[in-house]
């Protein structure tokens, strides 16, 4: 194809993707419901050594995935995931130096979605496919997602899936009511916002507490007398990468 051709076409496509952006970002949304479980500034606190009790316990991950029809991809290029464990070094590599003995760095570590206040997700995405509510949750809207991976590129986390495939024919067990995804989109960690709409507490967290592990802790960080304020005042807690200025609210007992 000729470069003048090339850019007539390109124009014409990026013509047309404007005015669909715009639409997309000017559509309502829907609002929680008045019974839901509301919160000022919801956060999560992730105990290392209460998981590390349980050696390759995976069940946070497991209620998380099978809640939200989270496909088992085949090809582990294409992996989807919302909750999932990674070597410390990788988690909080500023933390490790040579001197760090290797059963430390190589230690197990929760990850997920850390609905940062400052989320570079939200800045770089072109429809608004993903957005924080005035609570702090990071929200993804797979209708609105047109698949270009910005945000996947701008989240320095590495917190988010896109689905290469069609996830469906994939999904671990019989669905659930969580609406199933499509390929071409994105998705990720919502804090369980459908369970807190019901008053429900997310998914990971009652399935550790229903093992008696109680690694996870979640509620607002602006209430006084919540389990997790009361965390943040007592304990000394770590963030990953705060140098970035993104604040995260997924905080670790290391």
């Amino acid at each position: 194809m000729r470069r003048r051709s090339f850019l007539k076409i390109a124009g014409l496509s990026l013509a047309g993707s404007v005015p669909a952006a715009r639409a997309l970002s000017g559509s309502p949304r829907t609002e929680p419901a008045p019974e839901a479980v509301r919160g000022t500034r919801w956060a999560m606190v992730v105990d290392q050594g209460k998981c590390l009790t349980k050696p390759g316990c995976q069940v946070c991950m497991e209620a998380c995935h099978r809640a939200h029809n989270v496909p088992a991809m085949p090809d582990p290029k294409h992996e989807v995931k919302w909750v999932w464990k990674e070597r410390l070094e990788n988690v909080f590599p500023e933390r490790v130096t040579p001197y760090v003995p290797a059963q430390v760095k190589g230690r197990p570590t929760v990850v997920l979605c850390n609905h940062c206040d400052n989320p570079p997700c939200v800045r770089v995405c072109p429809t608004e496919a993903t957005w924080k509510r005035p609570d702090g949750i990071v929200m993804m809207d797979e209708h609105r997602c047109i698949g270009c991976r910005y945000c996947i590129t701008g989240c320095p986390y590495g917190a988010r899936s896109f689905n290469f495939e069609d996830p469906r024919p994939h999904l671990r067990g019989e669905p659930t009511d969580y609406p199933t995804r499509t390929k071409g989109v994105v998705e990720k960690c919502t804090f369980c916002s459908e369970r807190l709409a019901e008053g429900q507490r997310p998914a990971c967290v009652e399935a550790c507490d229903a093992l008696g592990v109680k690694a996870l802790t979640f509620g607002d960080a602006a209430d006084p007398g919540s389990a997790v304020s009361a965390l943040l005042r007592t304990q000394d807690l770590a963030r990953r990468k705060p140098s970035l200025g993104t604040s995260p609210h997924v905080f670790y007992v290391l």
